[in-house]
């Protein structure tokens, strides 16, 4: 299991990594909360939520969920930890990037993937639409 510390290193490692011109819009930042989070939809099985990126009149923020992260690769050695919370990172970032252009391929991409889910269908092997 990470600590939040360890998390916010690698999370703020990852962030500072990426140019600044794809933050434009981004009023709120990168958000590192300690809660699980759980899909709201979430029946009998649960469906951690390892991200989001929030849109609101107060302003456009991706906040990454430290408490679901952990449950969910909290035994995975550094490497591997660290490549999850870039992808997730990477996946939240495109949906700000998406948003501010007009597209919703990931968007459609994520219902998609939630339908399959409630199916009880593996989602593992359903990969993202290509950028």
């Amino acid at each position: 299991m990470k600590t939040y510390e360890q998390t916010e290193k690698m999370l703020d490692i990852i962030v500072d990594a990426v140019p600044t011109a794809l933050f434009e819009g981004l009023s709120g930042g990168v958000i590192l909360s300690e809660k699980i989070k759980l899909h709201p939809a979430s029946a009998e099985r649960p469906l951690f939520v390892m991200g989001e990126y929030q849109r609101s009149t107060l302003g456009n923020c991706i906040v990454i969920y430290y408490g679901s992260f952990n449950v969910v690769h909290g035994y995975l050695d550094d490497d591997a930890y660290y490549e999850k919370l870039r992808h997730t990172f990477a996946h939240e970032l495109r949906h700000h990037m998406e948003f501010r252009s007009g597209v919703k391929d990931l968007e459609r991409f994520d219902e998609e993937r939630y339908s399959r889910y409630v199916l009880g269908m593996d989602i593992s092997s359903f990969h993202e639409p290509p950028i």
